[in-house]
């Protein structure tokens, strides 16, 4: 993500089948000519909840942003999730089981070129939202936490506050244990619908 600048590349985490289907689709018929990096990881392929039906590929097209896509009052939602990449089901899945039903989640799909207008129509939807939480499996000193936070800033409006909930900052991108990957991920995943901690921005 450091080396994204002057718009040399496009960085992409899809997060469904369709996404893949549709940013491969759109790398070759556009006339811009830059690199593509996907990033996607093993795990998807056996996730039942990122397949996509047929009719998402024969229409539409790759959304740089993905809205929220329970059926949410807007006006009772007071924190955003914002995410990209798996560990969108986990916290999907979090908020099916506190039934948190104030909490809106948007995944960005497209992390460079970072996709102002589209990130900014979803951040005006809920207008009471007055915690905005940035998501990450990686370790806080990795991943996209601090390349994606000022982007995000920019289109916060004054008064609302970004946190973070991810691993802590680490020297290597992975624990090596099962059980210990499996207690970060469930704190991380609680840490998202809990109290704002550690370094937070305030517009």
């Amino acid at each position: 993500m450091q080396l994204s600048a002057d718009t040399n590349m496009q960085v992409v985490q899809p997060t469904t089948a369709s996404q893949i289907f549709h940013v491969l689709r759109r790398q070759m018929i556009r006339p811009l000519r830059k690199p593509l990096v996907i990033m996607t990881p093993k795990s998807l392929l056996r996730n039942k909840d990122a397949t996509s039906p047929l009719s998402e590929f024969t229409k539409g097209g790759f959304q740089t942003v993905i809205p929220e896509n329970k059926d949410l009052k807007a006006d009772k939602v007071k924190r955003l999730l914002v995410c990209s990449g798996k560990v969108y089901y986990d916290l999907a899945k979090k908020r099916e089981e506190k039934g948190a039903d104030d909490v809106a989640i948007i995944r960005v799909e497209q992390l460079y070129p970072f996709p102002h207008k589209a990130f900014a129509t979803e951040l005006k939807k809920y207008p009471n939202v007055t915690d905005i939480v940035w998501c990450q499996d990686e370790p806080q000193n990795q991943g996209r936490r601090f390349f994606i936070q000022h982007n995000i800033h920019e289109n916060m409006a004054d008064g609302q506050k970004l946190g973070y909930s991810g691993r802590a900052a680490s020297a290597s991108p992975a624990v090596g244990y099962s059980h210990l990957h499996a207690e970060q991920q469930k704190a991380l995943v609680d840490g998202a619908f809990g109290k704002l901690k550690g370094f937070v921005l305030t517009k």
